[in-house]
């Protein structure tokens, strides 16, 4: 894009900014790898500004004093915004992160919906718990005030979608804030501090800096002037972010990875609908968004005496997903992120094939099409076959369009391998048996259990995991309260001397 413009896409204080080095940086089509938009480069001096700028907007501004009704409105008023601009947005998200028109579209749609429940939420609370101190002379509250200033660094894959899960409930709260959009996919989340400023959102409580993690990240995280961290990505960067978090002693919340099993018992095949429903649902767990999901399905367990039947239908209908360029009609799943995405892809099947699984279907890169650019970073849904818990991609998140198969033969079994994992954030459970569907999701060790289906998430309800999954949970009262600090208001109504001295 020589002679391209960049786009002003630093917001401190309430101005958009060029970085402080004038460093810029091209934002790539992963369809075709062609830049299609030029963004401002930040580094230390950018997060350190804005810092200060959030800073001043919590200790000298309006926001952490407005009213929780006038708060709740500007939510609601942003998600106006956001049904104003779906098809736009939906566009964009799609060109920056590689993913259908219609994954975009739904993303917007939730993104929406957070702003919405995060509004109920606040408005819907009391002033408070009243604590009995056991005399009318003492009145005891426990009150919910703002962290203070939070940073939060969001990842690639559903770039405004989890920034919004931040974002939303923050301000709820009365925070102020700097969110650092990964430096690959910035776009939305550029847009959407443009429409809090349209919604009438003072100026310094939003503010973004668009970079890297190695510089604006790393800093964000280690700020004094900061008061709560709020990570989602992969492992290795987060627990970075929490040791630098660590030494000013902040709140952390860290949304990591998985490797998420998806269990299928015998008897949720017992018929030829509930059999295709069972198929259907692990394509989607796996292969939705070519696979880059924390929460994807990407280790089907399924119960020995239906295997093969079961795999064989998988393969066949994983090798007719239409592949190609997210805006076109017809295209059920877009490209990887990145080049890079899409090696480290090609090298887990690699190892996963040379420690003996089965390649069933997929495993390279596709022949190019009037949908599919040369140039894009795709890979075909693969489906790999007798694998075991020794296997790197059985063990490790590949965030690729890879599913591995598992077999079990007994409930007991079952269990052991879907909790055989250091992740913990989500799977699920196929049965027609009610009893053991409760017995079996009673037992998983994972944040989120699905039974008889996959995916869809509650803004009620809290996302998060155990294990290495991360700690603190969004969405949901839990979500909320991330963003809060516990006072408790004791009154004295007829205070008296304590006479512990003489005097």
């Amino acid at each position: 894009m020589a002679g391209q413009q960049a786009e002003q896409t630093i917001h401190v204080g309430g101005e958009w900014r060029d970085a402080v080095s004038r460093a810029t940086r091209e934002i790539l089509d992963p369809a075709d790898a062609k830049p299609f938009a030029v963004v401002a480069e930040g580094d230390e001096r950018d997060a350190d500004a804005a810092v200060e700028a959030a800073r001043r907007a919590f200790d000298d501004g309006p926001w952490p004093h407005t009213s929780i009704a006038d708060r709740a409105a500007l939510l609601r008023r942003v998600a106006d915004l956001l049904v104003r601009d779906r098809e736009e947005l939906g566009l964009l998200e799609s060109r920056d992160a590689g993913k259908t028109v219609e994954e975009g579209r739904v993303d917007i749609d939730c993104v929406a919906d957070a702003f919405r429940y995060f509004a109920d939420l606040v408005v819907g609370e009391g002033g408070g718990r009243v604590v009995d101190a056991g005399t009318d002379e003492v009145h005891s509250v426990v009150v919910h005030e703002p962290v203070g200033v939070c940073t939060m660094i969001t990842p690639w894959n559903y770039p405004l979608l989890q920034a919004s899960w931040k974002i939303a409930p923050a301000l709820a709260a009365g925070n102020t804030f700097v969110v650092k959009p990964s430096e690959i996919t910035p776009l939305t989340t550029v847009a959407l501090i443009r429409l809090l400023a349209e919604a009438g959102l003072p100026a310094g409580v939003a503010n973004i800096v668009t970079g890297p993690g190695r510089s604006v990240g790393a800093r964000l995280a280690e700020h004094p002037g900061v008061d709560l961290v709020s990570f989602t990505g992969g492992l290795v960067s987060g627990t970075k972010v929490g040791q630098a978090a660590a030494a000013g002693v902040k709140k952390v919340a860290l949304e990591l990875g998985g490797k998420n099993p998806n269990v299928v018992f015998a008897d949720a095949c017992a018929t030829e609908e509930s059999f295709d429903t069972a198929v259907d649902q692990a394509l989607n767990a796996a292969f939705i968004h070519s696979g880059q999901v924390c929460s994807a399905g990407s280790r089907l367990i399924v119960e020995e005496s239906v295997r093969e039947r079961f795999v064989a239908e998988l393969a066949r209908r994983a090798a007719r997903i239409r592949l190609g360029r997210g805006t076109e009609d017809g295209v059920e799943c877009g490209p990887l992120v990145s080049e890079q995405q899409r090696e480290k892809t090609e090298a887990y099947v690699a190892s996963a094939l040379a420690e003996g699984a089965v390649l069933r279907s997929g495993g390279k890169r596709p022949e190019p099409s009037d949908v599919r650019p040369a140039t894009g970073y795709f890979y075909e849904p693969t489906v790999l076959d007798q694998c075991h818990r020794d296997m790197k991609v059985v063990r490790e998140e590949v965030f690729g369009p890879v599913l591995t198969v598992e077999t079990f033969r007994t409930e007991d079994e079952a269990v052991a391998l879907a909790n055989d994992t250091e992740y913990g954030l989500a799977g699920a459970v196929w049965t027609a048996d009610a009893g053991r569907a409760r017995r079996v999701a009673g037992r998983l060790r994972h944040g989120t259990v699905w039974i008889n289906d996959f995916h869809p998430y509650l803004p009620q309800a809290e996302w998060g995991g155990f294990g290495k999954s991360g700690v603190g949970r969004e969405l949901g009262p839990a979500g909320l309260a991330e963003y809060r600090e516990t006072k408790h208001v004791y009154q004295n109504l007829a205070p008296k001397p304590v006479r512990w001295f003489a005097g």
